[in-house]
């Protein structure tokens, strides 16, 4: 008798925790980051959502080495504010910086995170 293969039989564990859901940005880690200061948190995001905006528009006229190092930059600052989603993508295009799919994979997570922001903002 062949094996039954049951879609979502078995949940796919996330590499890192989320806290947060499926929220854009994880909000109990950004709480964590900025010791529950909002003011704080609202700088934070602002600024991140500014420095991933700049990214995006620029990213396309970069060379390789370019991508990389914005790449880099972006992922780690998307982990300092739980864009977990933002840093992953951005990880990916550091990796392999000529991808057009890892490349607008990461622009919709940024896009998506900031909406996200701009909706908190409000």
């Amino acid at each position: 008798m062949a094996a039954l293969n049951i879609a979502f039989d078995i949940p796919e564990i996330s590499p890192q925790p989320r806290p947060s859901g499926v929220r854009p940005i994880d909000l109990v880690h950004l709480a964590r980051q900025t010791g529950g200061d909002k003011t704080l948190e609202a700088e934070v995001l602002a600024l991140f959502a500014r420095q991933a905006r700049q990214a995006v528009a620029h990213i396309a006229s970069l060379g390789d080495e370019g991508r990389t190092e914005l790449a880099h930059k972006l992922a780690g600052a998307a982990k300092g504010v739980g864009a977990f989603e933002v840093a992953r993508c951005a990880e990916a295009v550091e990796q392999t910086p000529a991808n057009p799919a890892a490349i607008t994979a990461f622009t919709k997570a940024v896009v998506d995170a900031d909406s996200f922001i701009v909706g908190l903002m409000r």
